[in-house]
């Protein structure tokens, strides 16, 4: 199905990318996908493919090529095919955003080219996907599938250390792939990163078992400031303007207060500073680090930094 997606998107951006009609043997061999051996195998993809293109709204329509109309070949007007400027407003283009964010092609997180073609991208907007990432090596995925339902202890380096871990679980967050389990001989259930794994991951011998009523969720970070060896609680204020999205955003694992004014101060554990100034920087000035102090001091610089 794949390949048949791909070779109808590279069909219909080859007829809009051309100002004239185009034959079949033009598309036959300048479009990537179609057969260019078989005279009948390529006749009934291409039929197909027109069929398809058609019943999805696309106006192909079929022209002569020159004046003697000796010829046909086949055009995308762009008069019909072309859509006028949907003038979003910022609700609008705040929902596309977060719709974007959700789907990866590929495993690729999508440009940000056409959201700057509706008139230019939120105040918040944010690279980061929230879909999993799918482009991560097939084989790893499926050898840590393997062992979290054979119930066997897998093998890998991990930030400089060999681990072995008992997987309980295989999960996926914002984008990422995380195995979830504790390391042979402690108790503490942790996630790991799959894309930031450094050798290839061994499915071991070594059975284990696997406690009831664990759930594997709870050690995966919900937040990119939640994972990294760092540990401290940050107090920011959001102005009123922001304090919605500040509240979407930052997790259960915070505390927060509403203001009698609509702000939010909020206090928020954090592990990964670098994330978290990333992420507080989209606020630009709705937001005031108060605390602590060298929290502060290290995002002024960084702010300091940036400009």
């Amino acid at each position: 199905m794949q390949k048949v997606v791909e070779r109808i998107l590279n069909l219909l951006a080859f007829l809009l990318t051309t100002d004239r009609p185009v034959t079949a043997h033009e598309v036959r061999h300048t479009v990537a996908g179609y057969d260019r051996d078989n005279d009948e195998a390529f006749r009934r993809m291409f039929e197909r493919d027109k069929d398809l293109l058609r019943s999805l709204g696309v106006p192909l329509a079929t022209k002569a090529t020159d004046a003697w109309e000796v010829e046909t070949g086949y055009v995308v007007p762009n008069d019909e095919y072309g859509l006028l400027d949907p003038e979003l407003d910022d609700d609008e283009r705040v929902a596309l955003l977060l719709a974007r964010q959700a789907v990866l092609m590929g495993g690729t997180a999508e440009a940000f080219e056409p959201l700057l073609k509706l008139g230019g991208l939120p105040a918040l907007a944010s690279p980061e996907p929230f879909a999993a990432n799918l482009a991560l090596d097939d084989e790893s995925i499926a050898r840590v599938f393997e062992a979290t339902t054979d119930r066997l202890v897998i093998a890998f380096g991990y930030r400089g250390v060999p681990r072995r871990v008992a997987p309980y679980g295989l999960v996926h967050r914002r984008g990422n792939w995380y195995v979830v389990g504790p390391e042979e001989g402690r108790d503490e259930v942790k996630a790991f990163r799959l894309d930031r794994v450094e050798s290839d991951i061994t499915v071991t011998t070594t059975p284990f078992l696997r406690p009831a009523g664990v759930k594997v969720s709870d050690a995966i970070p919900g937040a990119p400031w939640e994972a990294g060896g760092e540990d401290v609680e940050v107090v920011v204020l959001f102005e009123p303007e922001l304090a919605w999205w500040a509240e979407r955003r930052i997790t259960d694992r915070a505390s927060t207060e509403t203001l009698a004014d609509g702000g939010l101060r909020a206090t928020i554990p954090v592990r990964n500073v670098d994330a978290f100034f990333a992420w507080m920087i989209d606020f630009a000035d709705k937001a005031v680090i108060e605390g602590p102090q060298d929290i502060r001091s290290r995002f002024v610089d960084r702010v300091r930094g940036v400009q």
